[in-house]
């Protein structure tokens, strides 16, 4: 492999944001695109000055890809995934890694038989506050956790679920579900991130404000391993969309976010506030970050080029990427467990988170 690394997006929806990011990456070159709709794929090809396939073997073909991102359809991911990995070449997996956390770990043995990386996209990860938060909950800062909360409180059109592009989502069999698989995921996934793996889940879901197959509301309770409870909730519903809202306590201290930015970081044993301050002033509410609350487009692409660059490291340095698809399961499992508990009426053990 030469030192600049060939990527090609699959699926020019979401793909748009991967075509950004490759180009974005240091010794990253982005080799072709890929779609079905030649309205999407023929502006894509001209705007980014590469190859335009239309049929996935086609691009697998061509010996200057190395890399394939997938953002397709949720439900297609690991169906095309385990072609791109038998193809040798590695891949960037868009959230989630696919709808069913079975499929997740046939893709995971292939990745590994193939010999090839794969990252997921959980691009939240990767926010410096997010990861000062992780390593509170880890060195112990907030003590024995007690809660844990998510809330999403987002807004999508009507026409976000129609047309030819949309018709996709808010479905189970493409979507997997529709306010927490889609668009709640990258806040399950921060819970279980920050608090260690649920343990079981207990929830409620239903069709409110739109014309669709799966949900655009659910709401959960959710007991983590390490004895904390919390709650959850998502929406498409709360017009004109508002900032997703994530709080943490424990014995010795709490942790509050809106968005992107911290508005609260309390510790008992900070008695003068100086640390507050200090993390207020790197983090506080004074950040300006796109949000995704009412537009699914104004989510920034800043965490996917990072995912990009942290792959090539991981192919370079023959690790695994340090958003692997082990990592990106547990957030799946999550979501379909408290699917079967509004189902049945039934609180829903779950394995081990990885």
């Amino acid at each position: 492999m030469s030192a600049e690394i060939g990527f090609a997006v699959v699926g020019l929806g979401m793909g748009r944001h991967h075509c950004k990011a490759v180009q974005s990456a240091p010794g990253a070159r982005l080799v072709g695109v890929c779609d079905l709709d030649p309205e999407r794929l023929a502006p894509a090809a001209e705007e980014y000055d590469c190859k335009a396939w239309n049929r996935l073997d086609e691009l697998l073909a061509d010996d200057a890809v190395d890399v394939v991102n997938i953002a397709t359809p949720s439900g297609t991911h690991v169906e095309l995934a385990l072609k791109v990995a038998a193809a040798g070449k590695h891949l960037i997996v868009e959230k989630p890694a696919d709808i069913r956390v079975d499929r997740i770990d046939e893709l995971i043995a292939a990745v590994d038989k193939a010999g090839v990386k794969a990252a997921g996209i959980f691009q939240s990860r990767l926010d410096p506050l997010n990861g000062q938060i992780r390593d509170a909950v880890a060195d112990g800062k907030l003590g024995n956790l007690i809660g844990v909360h998510g809330h999403l409180p987002w807004y999508r059109k009507q026409a976000y679920y129609d047309g030819d592009h949309g018709s996709w989502k808010g479905t189970w069999d493409m979507d997997g579900g529709g306010s927490l698989m889609n668009q709640g995921v990258h806040t399950v996934d921060l819970l279980q991130w920050f608090a260690g793996p649920v343990a079981s889940v207990m929830g409620m879901f239903g069709v409110f404000a739109h014309d669709i197959e799966a949900e655009d509301q659910a709401v959960a309770l959710l007991k983590f391993e390490c004895g904390a409870i919390g709650t959850l909730f998502t929406t498409t519903c709360a017009f004109p969309g508002f900032d997703q809202r994530i709080m943490l306590y424990g014995s010795e201290g709490s942790v509050s976010k809106r968005e992107g930015a911290l508005d609260g970081w309390k510790l008992i044993n900070d008695e003068d506030g100086s640390q507050e301050a200090q993390m207020l002033e790197s983090f506080g509410l004074k950040a300006d970050k796109k949000s995704g609350s009412a537009d699914p487009l104004a989510v920034s692409f800043d965490g996917h080029t990072q995912i990009v660059i942290d792959l090539m490291d991981a192919i370079r340095e023959g690790r695994d990427p340090h958003i692997s698809l082990d990592s990106a399961r547990h957030a799946v499992e999550i979501i379909n467990a408290i699917y079967e508990s509004g189902r049945t009426g039934k609180e829903v053990t779950l394995g081990k988170g990885a």
